[in-house]
């Protein structure tokens, strides 16, 4: 046993193991890939495309120092030109979703606002790693073992 004194539901979304019926269902925090390519917010819009690309990724989410997400540069936003920062392109503010939400129910918020990615972090904000739709769509579909 364990005193968590910040409350069960603080426990899940921080990412935190958990038992029972919903223990083995995929989420949020399970579907989300973890290598995600992350930029600070003074960082040439150039030199993060280019490494955000070399990586194989259309997506890079812009952190601080303590990975708390800031901003979420997708494929429009890293496809622009000139002489931009990180922070100038970015969408400051995207939607996140905690770890523990089921993957069903991820899979309708991105289809009902469109989103080809999302965040996942932890209550506080810290980056836990970016959602695909397309990943989030297989894994809602899957039966349950």
């Amino acid at each position: 046993m364990y005193d968590y004194p910040a409350g069960k539901s603080d426990w899940m979304a921080a990412g935190l193991p958990t038992e029972g019926e919903a223990a083995g269902r995929p989420t949020a925090g399970t579907v989300a890939r973890r290598d995600v390519p992350t930029c600070h917010l003074g960082e040439s819009l150039r030199d993060v495309r280019e490494r955000a690309r070399a990586a194989g990724w259309d997506a890079c989410v812009v952190v601080n120092e303590a990975l708390i997400v800031m901003g979420l540069l997708r494929a429009e936003q890293l496809g622009r030109e000139g002489d931009l920062t990180a922070e100038s392109a970015m969408r400051p503010g995207p939607s996140t979703l905690r770890p523990h939400v089921p993957i069903a129910e991820v899979a309708e918020f991105m289809t009902e606002h469109d989103l080809p990615n999302a965040p996942v972090t932890t209550s506080g904000g810290e980056l836990i790693g970016l959602l695909i739709r397309e990943d989030v769509e297989r894994a809602a579909h899957e039966r349950p073992a």
